[in-house]
Formats: structure tokens, sequence, C-alpha cells
């Protein structure tokens, strides 16, 4: 197995990845709060921690990938009352929108997709644990985390202890014995039409407690990899290492991996707070899955992306380049003049996970197959594409009916010499985005670049 080095933000480091246990690979990631739609920045984390686990199988760990679906949370109170409905339902049914519009992304599922509402009991047994070693106290129905009795409180965020907000407002600012302290339950209130009971009462889980429950449960303590946003780090993140630690003396986590932010093209954060983002399946629409796949790793998983219509149209142009290089492939393996490209790539994702620069190692294996006087073997190009979620390039498209009836139609002008008719249904066929390359196995219709 090669070294890799993987950036861990509670260490602010790069460091070699050493698993818990021999080839093998847990992996947590914190997915979506469905209220609404997803947006196309939060397929960002999706597919960065789908693609690492592509990688680190090829590397032969067997790797277990857990993404989190919240569908327990203020926000989705808030959205359903809004909407007149009944907020289990409405999370249900974006839950159902959040998994098919990712699913077109082509990269499969995670291992486990838990709701947060199918773990309500494991929270509640976490929760208790706190209460009764004394680092949480329950109050007027509510139970809060005791922040200030964790003494390496803030070293994942790197923050002070007394400069943070947990972002909770003024609610429960009456009950806390702390300001800094966190709800890990909270009691049911009215209007609210959904709640588990405790033995604190009617109510539901906070936000935080939930993934250091559902992390646990699937995958033990001490877990091999967290990742998510950088913008969970605080307090979501701090807050789940917090607990578990507490809880459990022991961490939950080995590694902790954050993706940078999609940015608009001015710098700034794309959210739906402020109203500068699109719908996931409206980009999926336009540009498809490959290209959006793509996009995302044109830039380095900790660093922000600048998201742009140009942006997406160079990564279509991309895909389509590398679609068209395969055709020229035979089976087999590479010749010895690409193996330098083929070990830069990986050698690039097991230096912190650098998709950019494999990419830039996969173009350079491609220019010089262009160059072989001899066909190069696909076996390598696919086994790059695959782990970057590419591998559907080396598939030949499909040409839908109509335009397999204009080659036919062109291909029978061209019998009868009728070479203006064959000249103008090639440019009719080239308006819809297709072309008719003439070899010696005939006629072959590909997407136009």
């Amino acid at each position: 197995m090669r070294t890799i080095r993987f950036y861990d933000t509670r260490e602010r480091q790069v460091r070699p990845f050493e698993p818990r246990e021999d080839g093998k690979v847990a992996i947590y990631a914190c997915g979506p709060t469905v209220y609404s739609r997803v947006h196309v920045g939060n397929a960002r984390p999706f597919v960065v921690f789908s693609l690492l686990k592509r990688f680190l199988e090829h590397e032969g760990y067997e790797v277990t990938f857990v993404a989190n679906i919240t569908d327990i949370n203020d926000k989705i109170y808030d959205a359903a009352r809004a909407a007149g409905r009944d907020s289990a339902e409405l999370a249900r049914e974006m839950t159902a929108h959040y998994i098919a519009d990712t699913e077109r992304l082509g990269l499969g599922r995670p291992d486990h997709e838990p709701l947060a509402s199918e773990y309500v009991g494991q929270i509640v047994d976490l929760i208790s644990a706190l209460v009764d070693s004394d680092y949480a106290y329950a109050a007027g129905g509510d139970v809060y985390f005791r922040v200030r009795t964790l003494s390496d409180y803030g070293a994942l965020s790197r923050r002070d202890v007394d400069q943070m907000d947990q972002g909770e407002g003024v609610e429960g600012a009456n009950l806390k014995e702390d300001p800094l302290d966190f709800a890990l339950w909270k009691a049911h209130k009215e209007g609210e039409d959904t709640w588990w009971d405790s033995p604190w009462g009617r109510g539901r889980p906070g936000w935080h407690i939930e993934c250091s429950a559902m992390a646990e449960a699937l995958l033990g303590l001490e877990l091999d990899i967290h990742g998510g946003g950088i913008d969970l780090v605080f307090p979501h993140h701090e807050n789940e290492a917090a607990q578990t630690a507490a809880a459990r003396g022991r961490p939950l986590a080995r590694t902790w991996m954050h993706n940078g932010m999609l940015e608009a093209a001015a710098g700034e954060k794309m959210a739906k707070s402020v109203g500068n983002i699109r719908g996931l399946a409206d980009v999926l629409d336009d540009v498809g899955g490959t290209a959006l796949v793509l996009f995302f790793n044109t830039g380095h998983y900790r660093q922000p992306l600048a998201y742009s219509a140009d942006g997406l149209d160079a990564a279509a142009s991309s895909a389509r380049r590398i679609r068209d290089a395969a055709r020229r492939l035979v089976q087999g393996p590479s010749p010895p003049e690409l193996v330098p490209h083929r070990e830069a790539f990986w050698d690039a994702l097991a230096d912190d996970y650098n998709t950019p620069r494999a990419l830039a190692a996969l173009y350079e294996w491609i220019g010089e197959a262009n160059k072989l006087e001899r066909p190069a073997g696909d076996r390598d190009l696919y086994d790059m594409l695959s782990v970057l979620g590419l591998e559907s390039l080396m598939e030949a498209e499909e040409a839908p009916p109509h335009v397999v009836a204009l080659a036919d139609q062109r291909e029978a002008a061209r019998r009868a010499k009728d070479w203006g008719e064959a000249d103008r249904l090639r440019d009719e066929l080239r308006d819809s985005g297709w072309e008719v390359r003439d070899g010696p196995q005939g006629p072959e219709l590909v997407k136009a670049s």
C-alpha cells in the first residue's frame, strides 16, 4: 500500500493515515437537514467522501461509509409550519428528493444512511450517560451539556471558549447554567407536531447529539474519518467531539476532514439563507451528473470552490475530451511510456486527496496515449476515471432515435453519392449535438465536443 496522508482539522497538519484496524476504514460524513430540496453546495461533501471511499478501496482497504440524514431539526418544524404541513411528512418527502437527486450523480449510495428519527433510543441513552456523569443537566424539560466541564473543549475549532456562541439565540437562555452550554434534548413546545418520550419528558434531540449517537452505533468509537463541510467545525463537530469524549472517555474520531464551501463568483458562501444558490436537481438537468462530479474534482477538497456556469461548461468540455480519448483505446494495460503518469495520478490522491493534481496527471496520460503509434490500453484509464466517479466516460453514449434516423439518412445519401444532402444531414446532426465519424468499421455517432 502507498503511504496515504490526510489533513487533520484538529491537528492542523497533514499526517500519515493510520486506521484503527488494519485493512479497514470507517468514514462518517454529515448529511443534509431535510427541510427543503438540497442545493448544489450540499452535493460537494457527498461527492468528496463517496470518492474518498473509492480511493481507499482501490488502495486495498475495506471501507464502511456512513452519511446521515437529519430529519429532526428546528428548521424542519419551521418549514412545515410555514407550509401548513406535517413535519414528519415533509421530512420524508425531502429525504426522498435528496436520495433521488444524489442518485443522479452516479456514485452509488453510502453503506448506511441513518435517519435521526430511527436512533432516538440510542440518543436518549447517550444523553443519560452524560447526565449520570454530571457532564449534563436537566432543566425545565430540556437537557444541556456543561461545556466548561471538558478541559479541551474548543480544541477542534481552535476557538477561545469565552468568545464562543452556540448559535441557539435566546432559546433556553433562562434555563442554562452558562450561556455557552448547548442543548442535548429539547422539551416539546406548542405547535411542534412530532415528539418522543424520554426520562426528561416529551421532546426531541438536539442536532449535535444525533450525529454522535448514530456514528457510534454504526461505526463505533475512534472511527477513522469524520467528515463534512468546513462550516460544521463549530459548533456541530466541536460539540459532537465533546459529547462522545465526555460520555465514553474516548475520542469519536481519529481524523477530522472538512471540505471547503462552494462559493459564488464573488467569493461569497453559497447558501439558501443568502439566496445565491441553485438546486442540485436544476444543475443536474443542465449539465448532468458526470460533468458536475468532474467540476467538483477540479478543486482541492479543502479549498473553497467558485461555482460558475463557465466552470461547469469547462468541466463538460473536459468530459467530452476524455470520452473521445477513451474511444481510441484497446483492452489491456498501459504501455511503459504511460506508467509515470499513472503513478503520478495515484500519488496525488495519496497526498491529502489532491484531485486537481490527479486530474493533471490523467490529462498527461491521455496526451501521451494520443501520441503513441499503437493504441494504449484502457485498463489504467478505467481505474483512474472510476476512482474519480467518471467511469461512465468509458461507455459509449447511446444516441436518441431521431439522431440515429438522421445518421441512417446521411449514410443512404452517401451511398447514393448525393453529397449535398449528406452534408446537409451532417450539419443537422451537428446542430443536434452529434457527429458522424467515418472509420474502417463504418460510421460512428459520437457526442459533439
